[in-house]
């Protein structure tokens, strides 16, 4: 269970908020395809990661934590598993903690909606703030210098969710390297893992995103619960490829759709629009019968880079407290 997790008084509340919400896009980091700018060393640190004998069975382990369902009931996939709301909650994160180590200005919602600029609307991102103050996954606390002013405080539950997959990645290189104690222990603290998203969002304010080069990834993560979808898909892959890896997740409309969280409709849509592209093939017995090359290689270079990324900032040394409060 997500630790900080509460219901929500107004369940219905947040139910039509989410339907309400718009599919966010991410045009301000980065334009779509471009290439983001690596510090030295990172492609050849990710092709010693892909090239160990170990790195596939990690990824399959991470493939089918990432589709497990979720710990709690609807919408939490729902809330976060697309892209644009990923961002936004990434961007809230990023601003608490910037203001909390770093003295930056204060995590309001104006200065979120600075951060997000033309990637929502104001009034989008308002609604998803608003939903997501609903669900008790963000607070917001008065200024104590200016209690006309609200900080936005992300819960230890937001935190949590929006790190799974960091979590997961970071798991991974702990097995592919052999490490006990890993890494990924520790980012089970949320301060911690805040801390961690606060710098790859630095990062990627700097530099450019890590998914974008990769459209294929792109096109499932911009879509509803999406990326859990193509890491069933790929974890189906290696259960059939590799001796040790974890068995494959039913593959059926309404397996998928009770796993993730969305409807059987939207499951297949997903699912049609891949196997129309030549992607992968769902056979008889809703089995995966092929995987593309193409998107087998995409996704692995992905899962590389953001090993990358990821383990190196969860050593970095926590800093103290600046301006911000507790």
């Amino acid at each position: 269970m997500l630790r900080g997790w509460s219901l929500s008084p107004n369940f219905a509340g947040i139910r039509l908020a989410v339907r309400r919400l718009l599919n966010l896009t991410d045009n301000t980091l980065i334009t779509a395809g471009a290439l983001p700018s690596l510090p030295p060393g990172f492609t050849d640190a990710a092709a010693r990661l892909a090239a160990y004998s170990r790195f596939r069975p990690a990824l399959a382990r991470y493939c089918q934590d990432v589709a497990t369902a979720a710990p709690t009931i609807w919408p939490l996939y729902k809330m976060f598993d697309q892209l644009g709301r990923y961002l936004v909650a990434y961007m809230l994160i990023h601003n608490y903690f910037a203001w909390k180590y770093a003295g930056a200005a204060p995590p309001t919602l104006s200065a979120l909606q600075k951060a997000i600029g033309a990637g929502a609307s104001a009034r989008h991102t308002a609604g998803f703030v608003a939903a997501l103050k609903a669900g008790h996954f963000v607070m917001a606390e008065p200024d104590p210098d200016d209690r006309r002013l609200k900080f936005l405080k992300p819960a230890p539950s937001m935190i949590i969710a929006i790190g799974r997959s960091v979590r997961l990645f970071v798991a991974a290189v702990d097995e592919i390297e052999g490490r006990h104690p890993g890494r990924a222990a520790g980012l089970a603290d949320p301060e911690r893992l805040g801390l961690l998203l606060y710098r790859s969002a630095q990062f990627v304010r700097a530099n450019g995103t890590l998914i974008h080069p990769f459209q294929r990834i792109v096109h499932f993560a911009g879509r509803d619960c999406g990326y859990p979808l193509l890491a069933a898909i790929m974890g189906a892959h290696y259960a059939r490829t590799l001796p040790d890896a974890p068995p494959a997740a039913l593959l059926s409309y309404k397996a998928l759709a009770r796993r993730l969280q969305v409807s059987p409709a939207h499951v297949g849509n997903l699912l049609g629009e891949a196997e129309q592209r030549g992607w992968f093939v769902i056979g008889e017995g809703r089995r995966l019968t092929m995987l593309c090359d193409e998107l087998l290689a995409e996704f692995e270079q992905w899962a590389a880079w953001q090993m990358v990324h990821f383990d190196s900032l969860a050593v970095a040394p926590a800093p103290s407290a600046a301006m911000g409060g507790a």
